[in-house]
């Protein structure tokens, strides 16, 4: 049993597959562009946690504020993944996306690092000032323009956006 289906017909048929696809896209785009609460939500807490290491803790009072810390930071993703609308599978993670993750850890790291080494012979607590804020600054400014980058990367998977086959 064979029908014949018209170009008309098979174009509708394809704008109604593919018009969906496009606002994942747009959804993804969108919330890399927008929205920078959790990275400034990120930067805050990264900021007390290295300022608080400042306060000369004992061991167990390091291990606290870390586990703190971590903990914070779990309740600040899992917010984050709740509110987003958009459910990607997870093939839809570029090699972009992977590489800013790792990128990101290492430039904060780095930062982190190298600030607490520069500013070691001064008082810890305003070492720790010095260092909290240069790394947290290091964090914003490196997040917001490489995660819009990454996302921007989701579009292009081998796909064609709807005007793009159409003069051809």
């Amino acid at each position: 049993m064979s029908t014949s289906v018209s170009a008309e017909q098979a174009w509708r048929d394809l704008q109604r597959i593919r018009v969906p696809q496009e606002r994942v896209y747009d959804e993804v785009e969108r919330s890399a562009a927008g929205g920078s609460g959790t990275t400034w939500a990120t930067a805050v807490l990264m900021w007390l946690f290295l300022a608080g290491l400042g306060l000369d803790l004992p061991w167990w009072g390091v291990g606290l504020v870390m586990a703190v810390y971590v903990a914070l930071l779990s309740v600040l993703t899992v917010r984050h993944n709740r509110r987003s609308r958009v459910r990607l599978h997870h093939t839809h993670c570029t090699w972009r996306m992977f590489g800013t993750f790792v990128a990101g850890a290492v430039v904060t790291g780095g930062t982190t690092l190298l600030s607490g080494h520069l500013v070691d012979p001064l008082e810890p607590m305003a070492a720790s000032l010095i260092q909290a804020t240069v790394s947290a600054t290091v964090f914003v400014l490196f997040v917001g323009p490489t995660s819009r980058w990454a996302a921007g990367s989701a579009r292009g998977r081998g796909t064609r956006t709807a005007g793009a086959g159409a003069d051809r």
